[in-house]
Protein backbone atom coordinates (compact mmCIF):
# COMPACT_ATOMS: atom_id res chain seq x y z
CA UNK A 1 0.00 0.00 0.00
CA UNK A 2 1.39 3.43 -0.86
CA UNK A 3 1.94 6.07 2.01
CA UNK A 4 -0.99 8.86 1.41
CA UNK A 5 -0.33 12.53 1.76
CA UNK A 6 -2.15 13.88 4.55
CA UNK A 7 -2.14 17.81 5.54
CA UNK A 8 -1.64 18.68 8.85
CA UNK A 9 -3.55 21.99 9.31
CA UNK A 10 -2.51 24.39 11.11
CA UNK A 11 -3.93 23.99 14.25
CA UNK A 12 -6.06 21.22 15.70
CA UNK A 13 -9.33 20.15 14.20
CA UNK A 14 -12.29 18.26 15.75
CA UNK A 15 -11.81 16.23 17.51
CA UNK A 16 -8.51 17.05 18.78
CA UNK A 17 -6.89 17.83 21.02
CA UNK A 18 -7.71 14.28 22.84
CA UNK A 19 -6.43 13.82 26.54
CA UNK A 20 -5.64 11.32 28.81
CA UNK A 21 -4.46 11.50 32.09
CA UNK A 22 -2.09 9.35 34.30
CA UNK A 23 -2.21 6.09 32.18
CA UNK A 24 -0.18 2.77 32.72
CA UNK A 25 2.82 1.80 30.72
CA UNK A 26 2.48 -1.63 30.25
CA UNK A 27 4.65 -4.31 28.48
CA UNK A 28 4.25 -4.94 24.19
CA UNK A 29 5.37 -7.44 22.35
CA UNK A 30 8.51 -6.28 22.23
CA UNK A 31 9.08 -5.60 18.82
CA UNK A 32 9.71 -1.80 18.67
CA UNK A 33 13.12 -1.88 20.59
CA UNK A 34 14.68 -5.06 19.84
CA UNK A 35 13.61 -5.30 16.31
CA UNK A 36 12.70 -2.41 15.07
CA UNK A 37 15.14 0.26 17.01
CA UNK A 38 12.14 2.31 17.47
CA UNK A 39 10.88 1.79 21.28
CA UNK A 40 7.70 2.64 22.72
CA UNK A 41 5.43 3.12 25.29
CA UNK A 42 2.57 0.57 25.18
CA UNK A 43 -0.90 1.17 26.65
CA UNK A 44 -3.44 -0.72 27.52
CA UNK A 45 -6.55 0.22 25.22
CA UNK A 46 -9.09 -0.67 28.19
CA UNK A 47 -7.63 2.08 30.41
CA UNK A 48 -8.38 5.01 27.95
CA UNK A 49 -11.11 7.07 29.25
CA UNK A 50 -11.06 9.58 26.28
CA UNK A 51 -12.39 9.39 22.69
CA UNK A 52 -8.55 8.45 21.42
CA UNK A 53 -10.23 5.11 21.50
CA UNK A 54 -12.64 5.37 19.12
CA UNK A 55 -10.12 7.10 16.31
CA UNK A 56 -9.66 5.41 13.30
CA UNK A 57 -6.49 3.04 13.11
CA UNK A 58 -3.45 5.02 12.22
CA UNK A 59 -0.70 6.97 13.22
CA UNK A 60 -0.52 10.48 15.07
CA UNK A 61 0.95 12.97 17.08
CA UNK A 62 1.10 14.89 20.11
CA UNK A 63 2.83 15.60 23.64
CA UNK A 64 3.45 13.16 26.18
CA UNK A 65 4.81 13.66 29.97
CA UNK A 66 6.38 10.44 31.94
CA UNK A 67 5.05 10.30 35.60
CA UNK A 68 6.85 7.88 38.20
CA UNK A 69 4.85 5.66 39.61
CA UNK A 70 4.72 6.88 43.35
CA UNK A 71 2.83 3.31 44.52
CA UNK A 72 5.95 1.37 43.67
CA UNK A 73 9.01 1.92 45.47
CA UNK A 74 11.46 -0.68 43.53
CA UNK A 75 11.76 -2.02 40.65
CA UNK A 76 10.75 -5.88 39.67
CA UNK A 77 10.63 -8.45 36.82
CA UNK A 78 7.70 -9.08 35.08
CA UNK A 79 7.13 -11.88 32.42
CA UNK A 80 5.63 -11.00 28.77
CA UNK A 81 2.97 -13.13 27.44
CA UNK A 82 5.43 -14.28 25.38
CA UNK A 83 7.81 -15.48 28.62
CA UNK A 84 10.49 -13.11 28.52
CA UNK A 85 11.63 -11.01 30.84
CA UNK A 86 10.15 -7.16 31.67
CA UNK A 87 11.76 -4.53 34.24
CA UNK A 88 9.15 -3.00 35.57
CA UNK A 89 11.20 0.45 36.82
CA UNK A 90 7.82 2.32 37.43
CA UNK A 91 10.12 5.62 36.42
CA UNK A 92 12.41 5.39 39.28
CA UNK A 93 15.68 5.50 37.68
CA UNK A 94 14.10 8.23 35.14
CA UNK A 95 16.06 11.97 36.18
CA UNK A 96 13.89 14.17 37.83
CA UNK A 97 13.75 17.35 35.94
CA UNK A 98 15.25 16.31 32.65
CA UNK A 99 12.80 13.24 31.65
CA UNK A 100 9.91 13.35 34.09
CA UNK A 101 6.91 15.45 33.95
CA UNK A 102 8.96 17.17 30.84
CA UNK A 103 6.07 17.84 27.54
CA UNK A 104 8.23 15.85 24.98
CA UNK A 105 6.83 14.97 21.48
CA UNK A 106 5.64 11.49 20.31
CA UNK A 107 3.91 10.28 17.64
CA UNK A 108 1.53 7.05 18.62
CA UNK A 109 -0.02 4.42 16.87
CA UNK A 110 -3.50 2.97 17.06
CA UNK A 111 -4.31 0.30 15.50
CA UNK A 112 -3.73 -3.74 14.91
CA UNK A 113 -0.24 -3.80 13.07
CA UNK A 114 -0.93 -5.53 10.28
CA UNK A 115 3.12 -6.39 9.54
CA UNK A 116 2.46 -8.29 12.56
CA UNK A 117 -0.72 -9.55 12.34
CA UNK A 118 -1.93 -8.49 15.85
CA UNK A 119 -5.30 -9.78 17.09
CA UNK A 120 -5.65 -7.34 19.55
CA UNK A 121 -6.00 -3.45 19.15
CA UNK A 122 -2.90 -1.34 20.46
CA UNK A 123 -1.70 1.86 21.71
CA UNK A 124 1.54 2.56 21.15
CA UNK A 125 3.52 5.69 21.53
CA UNK A 126 7.25 6.48 20.35
CA UNK A 127 8.37 9.15 22.60
CA UNK A 128 11.19 10.79 21.24
CA UNK A 129 13.42 10.90 23.31
CA UNK A 130 16.27 8.64 24.29
CA UNK A 131 15.58 8.30 27.77
CA UNK A 132 18.37 6.84 30.68
CA UNK A 133 16.69 3.95 31.62
CA UNK A 134 13.02 1.94 30.95
CA UNK A 135 9.97 2.58 32.86
CA UNK A 136 7.61 0.01 31.92
CA UNK A 137 5.18 0.64 34.96
CA UNK A 138 5.30 4.16 35.17
CA UNK A 139 2.03 6.66 34.32
CA UNK A 140 2.40 9.03 30.86
CA UNK A 141 -0.18 11.85 30.20
CA UNK A 142 -0.36 12.56 26.80
CA UNK A 143 -2.65 14.50 23.95
CA UNK A 144 -3.17 13.70 21.03
CA UNK A 145 -3.15 17.06 18.18
CA UNK A 146 -3.34 15.29 15.28
CA UNK A 147 -3.59 12.54 12.65
CA UNK A 148 -0.68 11.37 10.23
CA UNK A 149 -1.68 8.78 8.54
CA UNK A 150 -3.89 5.62 8.13
CA UNK A 151 -2.55 2.32 9.88
CA UNK A 152 -0.69 0.51 6.87
CA UNK A 153 0.66 -3.18 5.98
CA UNK A 154 4.26 -3.78 4.81
CA UNK A 155 5.77 -6.40 2.77
CA UNK A 156 9.43 -5.37 4.75
CA UNK A 157 10.50 -4.34 8.19
CA UNK A 158 12.59 -1.83 6.28
CA UNK A 159 9.81 0.08 5.15
CA UNK A 160 7.72 0.04 7.95
CA UNK A 161 10.76 1.33 9.63
CA UNK A 162 11.32 4.15 6.84
CA UNK A 163 7.06 5.39 7.32
CA UNK A 164 7.94 5.37 10.88
CA UNK A 165 10.85 7.95 10.90
CA UNK A 166 8.58 9.72 8.28
CA UNK A 167 6.25 9.86 11.10
CA UNK A 168 8.55 11.36 13.07
CA UNK A 169 9.56 13.96 10.95
CA UNK A 170 5.76 14.67 10.71
CA UNK A 171 5.12 14.97 14.03
CA UNK A 172 8.21 17.57 15.11
CA UNK A 173 7.90 19.51 12.44
CA UNK A 174 3.63 20.23 12.83
CA UNK A 175 4.63 20.54 16.94
CA UNK A 176 7.46 22.99 15.91
CA UNK A 177 4.75 25.11 14.65
CA UNK A 178 2.90 27.94 17.55
CA UNK A 179 -0.40 26.61 17.19
CA UNK A 180 0.70 23.29 18.28
CA UNK A 181 3.82 23.57 21.08
CA UNK A 182 1.08 26.10 22.95
CA UNK A 183 -0.51 22.65 23.83
CA UNK A 184 2.46 21.15 25.75
CA UNK A 185 0.62 21.82 29.37
CA UNK A 186 -0.44 18.24 29.24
Amino acid sequence: MTRPDVEIPSSPNPPFPLKEQKIQIIAGFGRGSAELGIPTANVSISELKSDIIKLDPGVYFGWVKVQKNNEHNKAEVKQRTNGTDVDYKYGLDLINGKELEVALPMVMSIGWNPFYGNKEKAVELHIIHEFSSTFYGAFVSFNVLGYIRPELNYTTKEALIKDIQTDVEIGLKALETPEYARLKDI
